[in-house]
């Protein structure tokens, strides 16, 4: 491999190597955002001078004006950055930031220059601009990963790292496809050319990244927390990469902190980077108690005519009552009773001995349980057996999210890591339910309780209040 210079330099850039799906959606970005501008100034228009007239024609020019403003107010606030395609909320935040700001600067404007501004307008038109591009982007997303899981507009990476951990990350991205990740190499620090890790293979040493990267086509290099890629090390990589502006990402060694609980502070020219404890006492846990009480109070009531056809044909359906109570473990270890709809026959309990599980760790499942009533397999698939425990919910043995709520038995099989599920209350749904449900192993149904520990807030638990909708829908995992 022939070694060149150690320092950047400008002229060897050859430009953006962006894929070619990524432009097709930045474009569709752009499109859709002027479509959204464009029918939210229209809309604002009719509705607050119901057609054109004198006195509305200069507000008419502004509404042809306001998606040629908003494109530009969008772009300045880098909306349409490749980094921000497919994944996180700081797409969103962005299209957000730029309504409130618009708003902001009309509001002192028209109050600075003491120019009579028809508010109305204001308040109909740019909330609407927001609404709608929110919503054309959210669609746009979708339709991304609905591709995505077929294998199509996936970024191109090549790993680098320790075996280990290039192995994890690969079953990550492929168990997440919706991050559009395909790790299509791996650099390891001793070569080992021919080999390959959880299908993947070992193209070089860490010397050979650039090279790698030209030969499979990559478009962005992630660097996994190992000894050798140090500062020194990383900087002189980044330098190596600019020339092609392969994008560079950089893993710490804790993978599952999400970015509301980490800050980059610089100190003494270095990026330290500050990790805060999960907060879970306060303020915040009492206004998500609060929430959780009054939303389940209110779906208790709402579905109350469901929940009782629900008791009345599992009555009907097969001997026994229609509802199912059992011990199970919540926050901090203390014991509650859950109530479910009853989805077994009678001496079900007992039959279990004769059961063979289908887990891989501490949970007892069965795929085709011959305990389950037919009924009980339909509600099942679609969780109606679970909606009684809005009830445990309203008592604050529950919350609408959180982890599964375990049994005794299971907890008393527990290492010390896996007990750190018990700090919070666990959810009538979560990470796991909108995951994969009871297709998930022991490993990752750990993993997914753990992240959704250490990251909780309520943007996250509405985040996945609105997944569950789908994953209901869907019925796939459940039984």
């Amino acid at each position: 491999m022939t070694v060149v210079g150690s320092g950047p330099d400008p002229a060897w850039r050859v430009g953006p190597r962006l894929p070619a799906w990524v432009r097709a959606y930045r474009t569709r970005a752009v499109v859709s955002d002027f479509l959204g501008a464009g029918v939210g100034a229209a809309a604002a228009f009719l509705l607050r001078f119901g057609g054109p007239t004198a006195y509305a024609a200069p507000y008419l020019l502004v509404s042809a004006a306001l998606p040629w403003v908003w494109i530009g107010a969008v772009a300045l606030n880098r909306a349409y950055e490749p980094r921000m395609i497919g994944i996180g909320s700081e797409e969103f935040r962005r299209v957000l930031q730029c309504g409130v700001a618009l708003i902001a600067i009309t509001a002192i404007g028209s109050y600075v220059s003491k120019t009579d501004v028809a508010r109305g307008y204001v308040v109909l038109a740019l909330p609407l601009v927001t609404l709608l591009t929110l919503v054309l982007r959210y669609g746009l997303r979708r339709s991304l990963h609905r591709r995505r899981a077929g294998g199509a507009c996936m970024r191109r990476v090549v790993a680098v790292g320790h075996a280990a951990s290039i192995a994890e990350l690969v079953h990550l991205f492929r168990k997440e496809r919706h991050h559009g990740m395909e790790i299509v190499a791996a650099c390891l620090p001793g070569d080992a050319p021919g080999e390959k890790i959880a299908g993947v293979p070992v193209a070089g040493d860490f010397c050979d990244v650039p090279l790698v990267v030209g030969q499979t086509g990559a478009d962005t290099v992630a660097v996994l927390a190992c000894p050798e890629m140090d500062g020194v090390a990383l900087r002189r990589l980044a330098w190596r990469l600019e020339r092609t502006d392969t994008e560079l990402v950089v893993a710490p060694a804790l993978m599952e902190v999400a970015g509301p609980r980490t800050t980059i502070r610089p100190a003494a020219g270095l990026p330290l980077l500050h990790v805060e404890h999960p907060e879970l006492t306060g303020v915040r846990q009492l206004v998500k108690n609060v929430f959780d009480r009054v939303v389940a109070a209110a779906l208790l009531v709402l579905l109350s005519p469901l929940l009782l056809a629900l008791a009345v044909a599992v009555r009907a359906t097969s001997p026994g009552p229609a509802l199912f109570r059992q011990t199970r473990v919540g926050k901090g270890g203390t014991l509650f009773t859950i109530v479910k709809f009853r989805t077994m026959r009678r001496g079900s309990e007992e039959a279990k001995i004769t059961l063979v599980s289908d887990g891989d760790g501490v949970l007892f499942k069965v795929r085709n349980d011959p305990r389950v009533t037919p009924l009980g397999a339909f509600m099942r698939r679609h969780s109606l057996d679970e909606l009684p425990q809005l009830i445990n919910v309203v008592l604050g043995h529950m919350s609408l999210v959180g982890p599964r709520p375990p049994l005794p038995e299971e907890v008393a099989r527990y290492g010390d890591d896996v007990r750190r599920r018990l700090l919070v209350r666990p959810g009538l749904t979560g990470l796991w339910q909108v995951s994969g449900r009871s297709d998930l192993s022991w490993e990752e149904s750990v993993r997914l309780d753990l992240r959704y520990v250490e990251n909780w807030s309520l943007t996250l638990d509405l985040q996945i209040l609105w997944k569950t909708w789908s994953a209901v829908a869907r019925g796939q995992g459940a039984y």
